[in-house]
């Protein structure tokens, strides 16, 4: 579990094939000195929204294996190179800055307009159908990892919605979303509370 509060930023390093065809790949990603303090191999490292487990690591850096189905479903962890946010396994003395985050991507969007708006930037992102009930004003949603807030929805004739919010100056300096352009591509992982509220509403009441 996570907080969407992003602690570090990563650079993959290198990318090579797992054994078998279609397996997947091993990334290993650059961080910070002294970031990966506490960390070993196992643990969960959320990276640009999807949580990895590390499979190897030294002083500073750290290699996990991705499958070809999750390279599929996400963006931005197979290019050597690439910027990725990146946020440890929250524990029980946490602060939760953010929200609570899984780590599990639940859908690729693509960035419709990102515009200056004084110090800030106004970043749309049009969302896929099936995703449009859990998009709310005030509402929380995970962009490449970061917990953002959605200042406006607008539902869209194919089913999905684009997704106004805003990102102040720190946002863009401690993240890669000031790398972001319209037309990119991005991880989207919607609130877990509206996750488990939608299929409540959804299921058949209970029979005694």
């Amino acid at each position: 579990m996570f907080t969407g509060i992003i602690t570090a930023l990563g650079r993959i390093e290198s990318t090579s094939a797992l054994p078998g065809e279609g397996a997947g790949l091993r990334v290993r990603v650059s961080t910070p000195p002294g970031w990966l303090e506490g960390a070993a191999v196992g643990d969960s490292i959320c990276c640009s929204g999807a949580c990895m487990t590390v499979v190897e690591m030294g002083p500073a850096h750290f290699s996990f294996d991705i499958s070809a189905e999750s390279l599929r479903r996400t963006c931005g962890l197979d290019r050597q190179g690439s910027l990725l946010n990146l946020e440890q396994s929250l524990t029980l003395s946490t602060r939760l800055g953010g929200h609570l985050v899984t780590g599990h991507v639940d859908a690729v969007g693509q960035v419709h307009g990102f515009e200056p708006a004084g110090e800030s930037r106004h970043l749309v992102v049009t969302a896929p159908a099936g995703l449009a009930s859990f998009f709310a004003y005030k509402g929380s949603v995970v962009v490449n990892g970061v917990s953002l807030t959605v200042n406006r929805v607008e539902d869209c004739a194919d089913g999905g919605a684009r997704i106004h919010i805003n990102l102040i100056p720190h946002t863009l300096e401690h993240t890669n979303l000031h790398q972001l352009r319209e037309g990119g591509m991005v991880n989207l992982e919607v609130d877990l509370i509206a996750r488990y509220v939608q299929r409540m509403l959804a299921s058949p009441p209970a029979q005694d």
